[in-house]
């Protein structure tokens, strides 16, 4: 018989009678035939119309070994069941039959609630289908007698996993001792009445079960994060957000917490980042001859990314009004966590570029907020050669700390300016009036940038150039990747104790305060800097400012200075 893995909705209602076991119908022995069940085919064909009886392959050892299983679980129950009697209240029990055609709805297993009232026991089960009309707490001899009360049906709606519905039958059943069989007869559609021996065991509290249905439901919504937490973008991306972030909203805030896949966990919708109506996508029509894209990796953390990357497109759409300002990101697993979080469509660079093809724009000049001339540098300029007959002329701009350069001892104007603006700010931010205060007080900052394999990870090298020959002694560069080596944490610790600095303050050297500089260098978690640098033991304090390259307005001007450069 096919199975379905199911969520279940059940609709039931148990009365105060049936739980008594004194609910139902009379009926005349007159009405109906009795048939005792000799043919398990002849049943079948009242009890589930339309179902195949399930054939045996198991050899003969097969077969006495799960007897043996089962007899020791049986006397498993059984002792467990004699250890104290069920208290009041709602619980799941199994539910066992003597044919294979009389049994709970396959959605729900092989399980009934149990309900424990003033010492009465009464088990709802959900049958296969409406097959079933009437049941009787005894022989099918019994239930044709006059007087005989018949329990009568309710009407149980279950859904499947396929997303498909139906009504069947369910039947509240007296139970008269846990792990011991009883008699219940059944009568079908056609008025034959049947004799069965039932079993209801292992009875469960209704927490555990509810825990076994929280389970089922936080997987579902993980593997729901996974598939959206990738790099391609399909037709089918915005409806897979769509149906994650539904899927978590019908969880519990217990089920919630149970959320975790290989990159799913409860932060992915939970984690509170800001305000995402402040945040402007930038993604409208209209946009005119002359283009402005800005392109930035991105950041799901709505606040960054309205200060720090919206930082950068305000300043830039202040500078050149004639142009329109557009947003992209290349963080295809960040546009779909902001899109199925927040619902805030942001256009990956394909996107943005065939809006702007689609809009008629003649003119199209691109500013990365990269910081570098790294792999994703290179990537969109691979992607703009693509498009390059699309427009009249198409013009990149510089990232931020401009050219490479050959080796560590190489910088250039825009290093200056932006280790000058970040080091100012961190100053500031920290309470100190310049560098040379903090340093007086032992006070060293450490920059945390992202590190790469690209070989212009020696832009790294190049910015501690930068601070020593700016005079800051007091000022080290790291990377979360550890490339370049000598900016590897413990590269990064052993260069500050050394200098005798006690107190430190860590930053990062990004565009955006995201996941990296939240987490990474600043996270509770034993690998973070933060916990790094606490658990050498070195240091008096370790402090952390939260805040992206992008909001600081000084370097805002420096990405303005590098459109205008290929603007002019």
């Amino acid at each position: 018989m096919k199975r379905k893995t199911i969520a279940v909705i059940m609709a039931m209602t148990l009365t105060l009678s049936l739980m008594s076991g004194c609910a139902g119908k009379t009926v005349s022995n007159e009405s109906v035939e009795t048939t005792t069940e000799a043919s398990t085919e002849q049943a079948a064909e009242e009890i589930q119309e339309d179902s195949t009886e399930e054939t045996s392959s198991e050899t003969p050892e097969e077969t006495s070994e799960e007897s043996e299983a089962e007899a020791t679980t049986e006397e498993k129950s059984e002792e467990a069941s004699s250890d104290a009697a069920l208290q009041d209240g709602e619980y799941s029990a199994k539910f066992t039959t003597d044919g294979s055609m009389f049994h709970i709805n396959e959605a729900y297993g092989d399980r009934g609630t149990l309900i424990v009232k003033d010492g009465e026991m009464t088990l709802h089960i959900t049958l296969p289908s409406k097959n079933v009309v009437n049941l009787f707490p005894g022989t099918a001899e019994d239930a044709q007698k006059d007087g005989a009360v018949l329990l009568e049906p309710t009407t149980d709606k279950v859904k499947y996993e396929d997303g498909t519905e139906e009504e069947v039958y369910g039947f509240d059943v007296p139970v008269p001792a846990i792990d011991e069989p009883f008699q219940l007869a059944l009568i079908g559609t056609k008025g034959k009445w049947y004799d069965h021996e039932v079993t209801v065991s292992d009875v469960q509290s209704a927490e555990a079960e509810e825990g076994d249905d929280d389970m089922s439901a936080e997987k579902k919504v993980a593997e729901l994060i996974d598939a959206i937490y990738v790099q391609n973008w399909t037709e089918e991306t915005d409806a897979q957000c769509e149906a994650a972030k539904k899927a978590w909203d019908e969880l519990t805030d217990k089920q919630k917490a149970l959320v975790e896949g290989e990159e799913a966990d409860p932060d992915y919708f939970g984690n509170d980042t800001g305000d995402a109506s402040k945040d402007d996508p930038l993604n409208g029509d209209e946009i005119g001859e002359n283009e402005l894209l800005v392109v930035s990796f991105g950041t799901s953390f709505n606040d960054s990314r309205a200060e720090d990357i919206g930082g950068i497109e305000k300043a830039l759409a202040a500078a050149y009004p004639e142009w329109s300002v557009r947003r992209a990101f290349t963080a295809q697993i960040i546009i779909n966590h902001v899109n199925a979080r927040d619902g805030e469509k942001i256009d990956n660079v394909d996107q943005a570029l065939q809006r702007a093809v689609d809009n008629g724009v003649k003119n199209l000049v691109v500013q990365p907020t990269h910081l570098m001339h790294g792999a994703e540098y290179d990537e969109l300029v691979d992607t703009l050669g693509k498009y390059s007959d699309k427009f009249e002329s198409v013009k990149i701009a510089e990232p931020l700390l401009g050219e490479v350069g050959k080796d560590p001892s190489i910088v250039n104007e825009d290093k200056e300016k932006v280790a000058k603006a970040i080091t100012e700010a961190a100053v500031k931010d920290a309470g100190y009036d310049t560098i040379d205060a903090a340093d007086e007080d032992g006070t060293a900052f450490v920059f945390m940038g992202h590190g790469t394999s690209h070989t212009a990870n020696v832009t790294y090298s190049q910015m501690q150039t930068q601070m020593q020959e700016l005079g800051y002694k007091n000022v080290f560069i790291g990377t979360v990747e550890g490339l370049p080596e000598e900016t590897e944490l413990n590269a990064v610790i052993e260069a500050v104790k050394t200098a005798g600095y006690k107190k430190v303050i860590l930053r990062p050297l990004m565009v955006v305060a995201g996941d990296h500089a939240n987490n990474d260098m600043a996270g509770d978690e034993e690998d973070s800097w933060k916990s790094g640098f606490e658990k050498d033991g070195s240091f008096d304090s370790i402090e952390c400012q939260i805040s992206g390259l992008g909001g600081i307005p000084a370097v805002q001007e420096v990405y303005v200075s590098h459109t205008g450069d290929v603007l002019n």
